[in-house]
């Protein structure tokens, strides 16, 4: 007798059937930066490591959302542009991008 397997569903940014490399190498550099970013926040000494990556997680990820095709890339390019300005934020403030050198 056969039966219905359920499986579950891959996961992939391209939703609408299309290849958009571009758009997903943007989409997984900007959550690498930002997991960067916001771990290394939590410790004090390195915020310059958090401030540079956060800032560049932050670019990047502004820049996959000015060319995003898929709701499935934006949705993952706003929790990480997220991540990535609170790790900014947080290393801009135990010392900045310039870590006292100014």
């Amino acid at each position: 007798m056969a039966q219905a397997v359920r499986r579950m569903p891959a996961f992939t940014l391209n939703t609408d059937g299309k290849s958009h490399p571009v758009e997903n190498s943007l989409a997984a550099l900007t959550v690498v930066l930002g997991l960067l970013a916001f771990v290394s926040s939590f410790f004090h000494n390195l915020h310059l490591l958090s401030s540079w990556s956060g800032l560049a997680g932050i670019v990047t990820g502004l820049w996959g959302q000015y060319v995003s095709a898929t709701t499935a890339e934006r949705f993952v390019l706003v929790i990480f542009l997220g991540a990535s300005a609170i790790g900014f934020g947080i290393g801009l403030a135990h010392g900045g991008l310039f870590g006292g050198v100014w």
